[in-house]
């Protein structure tokens, strides 16, 4: 397990930049053409004015105000429009997602995909937010929805930099959360690897929310993180970083993780379509995942990420 104050970020700047200047791309192209809105409002409302910072378009900055002020601060607009969805990313930060192999973690595929869909937010100028929860499905860390890149940025330093030790002195669970703070309709993606004892009761918990919200899954291929290497040992022990258990196993079983994973896995996609959530699978892979999740958006019908 890595501790995240201490070591390189899940994700750094320059993959971010790079997850941007590829949705950027992607998004344009299905949004560019003829196709049928379905959305139906007055257009945009201005909702204030507010400091630059970095990560702001260019086309956002008020010149006039700036001017007022002699350019410091530079002034930036932000809109709203009665189309645009709030969002609320719902990410797992369990310690065992801070585990992995060659020295990527589970998590770093989660911060991607966290960063893959706040800027995807930002394209369409939505309000994003951020909800982390430990391995009992506890809220652990938050961050309320807005609008900008910056934000973005703030949320997945938010999710890699706490520590596990930073829990709240009262625990909440997400689902209840989700419940009681997003008073109209949401676009909520749950991101995991759903390695937990109890998923099949956290789905049907999350189906019960997919009537009010658009709620989907996106479930992180971890099968890389248990691809271990031989070993001569005949047996070994496993530690549980999350329960503090201990197990010794035998070398045949230690060879099977990997393959177990994948059938869990395979088993949490089933559950899901059963309870009519949709689901997409991401690895660790940049290209291949923003590309699935650029052509699942297409699927939905340009419905926003």
């Amino acid at each position: 397990m890595i501790d995240g104050r201490d070591t390189e970020p899940l994700v750094n700047l320059s993959e971010v930049a790079e997850i941007e200047l590829f949705i950027l791309k992607r998004m344009k192209e299905f949004t560019l053409g003829d196709h049928a809105s379905v959305f139906k409002g007055s257009g945009v409302s201005f909702v204030g004015l507010r400091d630059w910072e970095p990560g702001d378009r260019l086309s956002s900055i008020d010149w006039a105000q700036s001017s007022i002020t002699n350019f410091s601060p530079i002034i930036t607009r932000e809109f709203e429009q009665p189309s645009t969805a709030t969002i609320i990313a719902v990410a797992d930060g369990s310690l065992s997602t801070r585990c992995g192999m060659h020295g990527v973690s589970i998590g770093a595929a989660i911060a991607r995909s966290v960063a893959a869909v706040g800027l995807s937010a930002v394209f369409f100028q939505d309000m994003f937010g951020m909800m982390a929860f430990d391995e009992g499905f506890h809220q652990i860390a938050a961050a309320r929805p807005r609008i900008g890149k910056p934000h973005v940025l703030y949320c997945l330093d938010l999710y890699q930099r706490r520590s596990p030790t930073d829990r709240p002195a009262v625990l909440s669970d997400v689902t209840t959360t989700i419940a009681g703070h997003l008073r109209k309709t949401s676009l909520v993606p749950v991101i995991s690897d759903f390695l937990f004892a109890d998923a099949a009761r956290v789905i049907k918990e999350l189906s019960l929310l997919n009537a009010a919200h658009d709620l989907f899954l996106m479930l992180v291929d971890a099968r890389f993180a248990y691809q271990l290497p031989k070993v001569s040992a005949g047996w070994l022990e496993a530690y549980d970083i999350e329960t503090g258990r201990k197990r010794v196993m035998s070398r045949k079983e230690f060879t099977r993780l990997a393959g177990r994973v994948e059938e869990w896995q395979e088993e949490i996609m089933r559950l899901a379509r059963d309870a009519d959530l949709d689901i997409v699978r991401v690895g660790l892979d940049r290209w291949e995942m923003e590309t699935t999740l650029v052509e699942f958006v297409a699927e939905r019908r340009l419905r926003k990420v």
